[in-house]
């Protein structure tokens, strides 16, 4: 992606996103897969909050001249990351280990409804780019 044309950022935050769920999605696996194990402590993935606040520093940052209210700020956020915590806040069984698989089959179909919503908009951002390509031309 070309990370400094002004078009390309709401291509950049999906791609963020989309990156975001896509771990989510192996990390929720790898609970499922592990929810058996004794002594394995539950993981999971939270980038909203962050990409957000990321989105929000960005912009604070790269302010670009508007001449009607209704413009947009759109931020440079390059630098995100996504990260992995251990699960806090959940009961250990007694062999140590805090998986609980109905919680993790409500985090995974969240998170594939989350992943769809943001592909068809990242989809949707590609039309509009074709669009403007071909000049409507279709």
């Amino acid at each position: 992606m070309l990370d400094k044309d002004i078009g390309n950022q709401r291509i950049n935050v999906l791609e963020k996103a989309l990156d975001g769920a896509m771990l989510r999605q192996k990390v929720i696996a790898n609970n499922l897969a592990n929810v058996d194990t004794p002594g394995y402590k539950a993981m999971e993935v939270t980038f909203e909050e962050q990409l957000k606040n990321s989105m929000k520093e960005a912009g604070s940052e790269y302010n670009l001249k508007t001449t009607h209210p209704r413009h947009l700020q759109i931020p440079n956020i390059s630098s995100f990351q996504v990260g992995i915590n251990v699960a806090e806040g959940y009961t250990f069984r007694n062999d140590g280990n805090s998986v609980d698989i109905d919680r993790e089959m409500a985090r995974l179909s969240k998170n594939v409804v989350y992943y769809n919503a943001v592909s068809t908009s990242m989809s949707e951002e590609f039309k509009l780019l074709r669009m403007a390509i071909t000049e409507g031309r279709g």
